[in-house]
């Protein structure tokens, strides 16, 4: 069964309330097992023009486990918690 990615383009707007958003997609990413490849970090850009101020990349099982994760109570919270405190690109990829 493949892997299932999550992978995140963050640009913060509001530092504090950005935190609150971390302490729950933490604790989101323990309850579903998720495996953190990245989280922040520098970024090279190597060709064209993205240019992330945070990049996240985190591992699921299976690309079901990875949507349960993003669709779940304790995720959802996050996101609430995120509203008006970042500017978030995600996509969900199956990998290996």
């Amino acid at each position: 069964m493949p892997s299932g990615y999550i992978v995140a383009s963050i640009t913060v707007t509001n530092p504090a309330q950005y935190e609150e958003y971390r302490k729950w997609s933490s604790e989101a990413m323990r309850v579903h097992g998720a495996e953190v490849c990245v989280r922040g970090g520098q970024v090279k850009i190597l060709e064209g023009d993205w240019d992330p101020e945070r990049t996240v990349i985190l591992k699921f099982a299976s690309v079901a486990a990875a949507q349960a994760f993003y669709d779940s109570p304790e995720y959802h919270k996050a996101r609430n918690a995120r509203q008006g405190a970042a500017i978030m690109r995600m996509v969900l990829v199956e990998g290996t």
